[in-house]
């Protein structure tokens, strides 16, 4: 029998991505797979941020989108991070999701997004 398949997607941003990191790292423990989508600004950061003892990478897949924003951009500018993310996001996140269940792996059966996100 095929794993439940749960897609988590936090707004980008501390406060936000670490309970969702939480809640799939228990969703982990408990047998779901689990993938755990960022922006790729903020993806970076979490991969820097793991201790190199840490297995989160082992039990949660790891995926980065982009934000839609330039590496220069302020990411601090809520307004515009918001703006892009609701421009770019959607497209992205589709993409990832026709990918992954077109893939050999499991479906996704559950997504988990920040009400924030949309």
């Amino acid at each position: 029998m095929r794993k439940p398949h749960v897609l988590l997607m936090p707004y980008p941003a501390q406060g936000h991505v670490i309970p969702l990191m939480e809640l799939a790292l228990n969703l982990a423990k408990h047998g779901f797979k689990v993938t755990f989508v960022n922006t790729e600004f903020i993806h970076e950061r979490v991969i820097n941020a793991l201790p190199g003892t840490d297995n989160v990478q082992e039990v949660v897949q790891m995926v980065s989108l982009p934000d839609g924003l330039e590496s220069s951009d302020n990411r601090s500018e809520i307004r515009k991070l918001s703006e892009s993310i609701l421009d770019v996001i959607p497209g992205e996140l589709n993409a990832l999701i026709e990918r992954i269940n077109g893939s050999k792996s499991e479906k996704i059966s559950c997504l988990i997004a920040d009400a924030t996100m949309g």
